[in-house]
Parts: C-alpha cells; structure tokens; sequence
C-alpha cells in the first residue's frame, strides 16, 4: 500500500445482495482471512500495479452486510464450502468474530416475483415480495440507510450476487426513467433485481451487478445513474469458461484460422445450478455465455453452442468442457479441446472486492454511469465494447495509469452527503 493510499483510509461499506450465498460467504471469510494474515489477496488485481497505486479504498476499512431470501445461517454456507475444500477450518476460527459481525448485518431481502415458489425462501422475504414495488424499495433503501448511518461508513458499494433471476420479454417502462417512475407508482411488478438497483442508485451507493439478471442494465436505471451521478457496472461476472473463451478466441481470428464449431458443455451443483434447471433461468444465463464468442469470431456460419445441466454432487465445483473445431492452411481441420474445473465461489470473490474498490475509486471520484473500465469483468459490459480480454483487461490499465498521471480532482459533492430521506426514498425526478 502506497503512502497516498494510506492517507485516503475511509470506511466502505459492501452491501451483498445473497449475503448468505456461495460467492458472499467466500467474499465474507476470504477479506477476514487477508484481514488476519493467515490468506494471501491471490485473485485480486487491484493488488498488482499500477491498481494497487491508486488510492483505493484499503480492504482493512471494507466493512459487509447484506440482504437475503433464505433463513440459513451464514455459518452454514460455510460448513458447505469446507466439506468441498473450498473453506477450512483453520480460516473458519481465524475468521470468527469478524464473520458473527458480518452476520448481523444481514436483513431479509425482497424476492422476485416469479421465485416465490422455490425452496427454501423465507415467509418473510415472500412476504416482502408481495408489496408493491414502492414499499418494496423504500425497505430496500431503509437498510442501506441504517447500515451508512450504523456503521459510520463513507460511502457503500451494492453488489448483486444474487441467483440469476428468470428471463422476461423487454418491458416498455424500461426504456425511460419517466416511464419506469410510472409504472411504480401504479404498482406494477417489476424484477427484483431492478428494485435493489434502483434503490442503491437512488441511495447514492455505487451499484455492481455480478449476475446475469437485468439490475442497472435496463435504459431507465442508466438513465437514473446519470441522473443521481452514481457509478455502476456489470453484468455477469466472468470467472471460468467464458473467461477463457475471450482470450482464445482471439488467438484463433490473428492467425486467420478458420472457427467452424465451438460447442461447451457445463455442469455444477450449487444452488445456482439448481436455479439453472427451470428453463427460464437458464436462458437468462446461456444469452450472455455465446455473445461474447460470436462478437469476437463474427462468422456467421459459426455453430455454437452452450449447454447446462445441475449435478449436485459437484457442489460449488463447475466443470466446463470445451470442443473447437477449426480449419486450418491447405483446408486442414483440427480440434482443440479444453475441461475447466474450478470452485465458482473463489474466483467471483476477489473479483467482487476488486470491483468494489473500483467502484467506489469512481464514486469518490464524481464519475458517474457505466463504468466502461470494468469490463474484463464481466460477460456482457453494460458500456458495450469488444470482449476480447485481453484489451478489455488493457482498457483498465490505461484508466489507472490516466489516473496516476492526472489525479482527478476531488468530487464537488461527496456521495455520503447527498439528500437522503432513509426509507422514504425521494425520487429523482422530485430531487
């Protein structure tokens, strides 16, 4: 940590959206873990330069709460992850007294209207669902309120981590602010993920959206952002199949090698896989998984293909593999074939806090909107973009070089000082 990140010490609240759910519970004993000396930041990048130059926030100062849907303890997703190897015990006592903190900052959230029915959901968040969407918000809002104002913090960073909500037809009110603000008022249902986004953006918090839901990606919430001069990104966290697609298939279009199939294959057992068995959340997340091959190859001709299935005894490990059939000099067809096995959890959750430093670097900032800068991080940027990695990944070297090299000069009006009413949320359009 340089001395000028140091002098930038401030409090930084991360409210996870699926606070008791895999990624969270890796996120919540993994910053405990580096906290205490006893993990390495392996999987951050803002550690590395020139990020770990900028004055980010320290992950000392990082302080978790959360909602969620579920009634499970904390503690419980962890004994999960430690029967899969992911936790151990040994960070699991390192991490205890943090840990019980991070657990009674937790409220019950709200839940999607078309997930009411599935197992586990607690009455209470059903309940909550069942609102309209307005008090729906306003007790969205009202917790992040009383975490800033309980906890002292200087700014808080949102982060959907939630399960991938169901595909939806486009709905008209999403195209415009106005037309949202109306149809809220006649109550009209709306996605969950819309609602957490809208009340952290109106909260002044800085909003991710690590899922493949819609959050902040709809125009009217853009729009909002813009409006409020809030920060946000997403969507979809990139961390395993995808990730290597979007540094491969480039190697292939350089050398003028010819893509003629790309067929993957995916399995898990997390909850998230569980999600993934109704068709309609399933469809959610395979839109985003072939985008970014097909915008990178640009063959019409391509045959690709992703498929999911739920194997519950694989838990938390995701096994993808991947068929590439190419053609080469002379007419020549070859293959490449590849198997990605690794723990979802524990890749998402150093991107997550990397993200929120990020985002809240931009919020301290004053810059506001699509945080094009991020978008090595996800599978399908809300800014747009080409998804080759690796100048999605140079994209954000050069914004903290620009940064290092012309600091930007402090923000006019500080996030935290912003008018709030807690709760009762004012709308923008009354602001």
């Amino acid at each position: 940590m340089t001395q000028e990140a140091s002098e930038q010490a401030r409090r930084v609240g991360i409210w996870l959206i699926g606070a008791r759910g895999s990624i969270s519970t890796c996120v919540a004993f993994g910053l405990a873990g580096i906290r205490t000396r006893s993990l390495d930041p392996i999987g951050l990048c803002t550690v590395r330069d020139p990020l770990a130059r900028l004055p980010l926030a320290r992950l000392e100062d990082l302080v978790v709460g959360g909602h969620d849907v579920c009634a499970r303890d904390l503690w419980a997703s962890a004994a999960e992850l430690v029967k899969e190897r992911i936790l151990t015990e040994r960070i699991l006592e390192a991490a205890r007294a943090e840990v019980e903190a991070i657990s009674s900052r937790i409220r019950c959230g709200t839940i999607d209207v078309l997930d009411r029915e599935l197992p586990g959901a607690d009455p209470a968040a059903v309940a909550l669902g069942s609102t309209s969407p307005r008090e729906q918000i306003a007790k969205i809002a009202g917790d992040l309120a009383e975490f800033r104002a309980k906890e002292a913090l200087d700014s808080v960073v949102v982060v959907n981590l939630a399960s991938t909500e169901a595909a939806r037809p486009e709905q008209a009110e999403w195209a415009r602010l106005q037309r949202l603000e109306a149809a809220l008022d006649e109550g009209r249902s709306q996605p969950a993920s819309i609602l957490y986004a809208y009340a952290a953006i109106s909260e002044g918090c800085a909003y991710v959206n690590f899922t493949p839901s819609l959050g902040s990606a709809i125009p009217a919430l853009r729009e909002l952002a813009q409006r409020q001069g809030i920060p946000h990104c997403g969507s979809d966290g990139k961390t395993g199949e995808t990730l290597v697609k979007t540094v491969l298939a480039p190697m292939f279009s350089a050398r003028n090698l010819r893509v003629l199939a790309w067929q993957g294959y995916n399995m898990l057992g997390n909850r998230d896989g569980e999600i993934l068995t109704d068709a309609a959340h399933r469809a959610a997340k395979l839109k985003n998984k072939d985008e970014a091959l097909r915008s990178i190859l640009r063959d019409e001709e391509l045959h690709s293909h992703v498929g999911i299935d739920f194997v519950p005894s694989l838990k938390d490990w995701k096994t993808a593999w991947d068929f590439v059939h190419f053609e080469g000099f002379l007419g020549t067809r070859m293959s490449l074939q590849f198997t990605w096995s690794g723990s979802d959890s524990a890749l998402a959750a150093p991107l997550v806090l990397d993200l929120v430093r990020l985002a809240d670097f931009s919020l301290q900032r004053g810059e506001r909107g699509e945080m094009a800068h991020t978008s090595s991080f996800f599978k399908a940027p809300i800014a747009g973009g080409g998804h080759d990695f690796r100048m999605q990944f140079q994209g954000l070297l050069d914004y903290a070089e620009k940064h290092l090299a012309t600091p930007s000069p402090a923000a006019t009006e500080a996030p935290k000082t912003r008018s709030r009413t807690g709760g009762g949320l004012r709308r923008p359009s009354e602001a």
